[in-house]
């Protein structure tokens, strides 16, 4: 877990401080399989503004995720570029000026990166577009081996009900 202490800035009010910091991440796990993230620790830039109502925090950072295709099953990447920002009031009133990440001064920088590569994240993480999956009958990878099989006879078991839809 990687943290900040936001203290060691020494910043006052309408004053910017910038740091170059390295997150530490977690793999994320979707559907039971890992997607690592690279680099990791992912280099990123912390942007800290002092107002006179709060302060300002602002994470940008780019990575790669790399794990299984949703379809094929096969190594996928995805690329994310990431502007965060979060805001901590002087006198919080309200949870809409408090931010989760902060806690007595010192920024969770990792839980903060981490919660935003799962929002940013796609319905499905595939190796491309046009990926055609596995096959549902034999399992083999329809991407290197299109093709398509015989349609199978019907369970024998089922011929009464068979019989019965086709007299309707």
């Amino acid at each position: 877990m990687t943290t900040f202490d936001l203290r060691t800035l020494r910043i006052r009010s309408g004053d910017e401080a910038r740091e170059r910091v390295e997150i530490g991440l977690e793999p994320l796990v979707l559907g039971g399989q890992s997607y690592e993230p690279q680099p990791n620790p992912a280099p990123a830039e912390l942007r800290v503004t002092r107002a006179t109502s709060g302060t300002v925090l602002e994470l940008a950072l780019d990575l790669t995720l790399a794990g299984p295709c949703f379809r094929c099953l096969t190594d996928a990447e995805l690329s994310l570029s990431l502007s965060l920002r979060e805001y901590e009031a002087t006198k919080p009133e309200s949870d809409d000026e408090r931010t989760e990440y902060l806690d007595d001064d010192r920024l969770d920088l990792s839980a903060w990166a981490h919660d935003a590569i799962a929002l940013a994240l796609p319905d499905k993480i595939l190796c491309r577009d046009d990926c055609a999956g596995l096959c549902p009958v034999c399992g083999k990878d329809l991407n290197a081996e299109p093709h398509e099989h015989a349609e199978e006879r019907a369970d024998p078991r089922w011929a009464a009900l068979e019989a019965l839809r086709e007299r309707d």
